[in-house]
C-alpha cells in the first residue's frame, strides 16, 4: 500500500450533476464543510454551473487524455497534482494512488467520470463513515474510503 500522508478521502461517481447536487445538498446537511468536498467531472456549462453553486468557486480545467477535458475543485485535486503537478498526464488512474486507493480504483473511477459521471469527494477522516453512509443513500456508485483504517 502506497505511504499516503494527504488524508482520507471518501470517493464516489454520481450518474450525473443532478444526483451529484443531491448527493452534495445532503452531504452539506449531514454537516461536512464545503472546503471538504471535491468535484470531477467532464467539462460542460451544466459542470461549471454545478461546481460554482456548490463549492462557490470557479473549477480548474484539466485536459487528461483519457477523459478529455475536465472541470476539477477541491482539496482532492491538490493532492492529486501531486508535486509535479501530473494529474494531467497520469489522469484518475495514475493519480488515485496518491490517496490510498489501488490502480484498478483509479481505471473505474476514470471510467465512470469520462462517461459523464460526476466524481464526488470528502476529505475528512473523522467523519469518513458518514460521508460514505451519506453518499450511498443518494446514489453514489462505486464509494469507497482510500486507505482508511477506521471501522464502519
Amino acid at each position: 500500500m502506497v505511504d499516503v500522508d494527504t488524508g482520507r478521502f471518501t470517493v464516489c461517481v454520481f450518474q450525473d450533476g443532478q444526483w451529484a447536487r443531491k448527493g452534495i445538498d445532503a452531504l452539506r446537511r449531514a454537516g461536512l464543510a464545503a472546503e471538504s468536498i471535491s468535484i470531477i467531472t467532464k467539462e460542460s456549462p451544466e459542470a461549471g454551473a454545478l461546481i460554482e453553486e456548490t463549492l462557490g468557486a470557479h473549477a480548474e480545467r484539466i485536459e487528461t487524455s483519457a477523459t478529455g477535458p475536465l472541470l476539477a475543485m477541491g482539496p482532492l485535486l491538490a493532492a492529486l497534482q501531486g508535486p509535479n503537478r501530473d494529474f494531467a498526464k497520469l489522469g484518475l488512474s495514475g493519480t488515485l494512488r496518491r490517496v490510498g486507493f489501488q490502480a484498478h480504483d483509479g481505471r473505474i473511477f476514470e471510467t465512470l467520470t469520462a462517461r459523464g459521471g460526476v466524481l464526488v469527494s470528502v476529505h475528512s477522516e473523522p467523519r469518513a463513515a458518514d460521508a460514505l453512509a451519506v453518499m450511498h443513500s443518494y446514489g453514489g456508485g462505486n464509494a469507497a474510503i482510500g486507505a482508511w483504517t477506521g471501522r464502519v
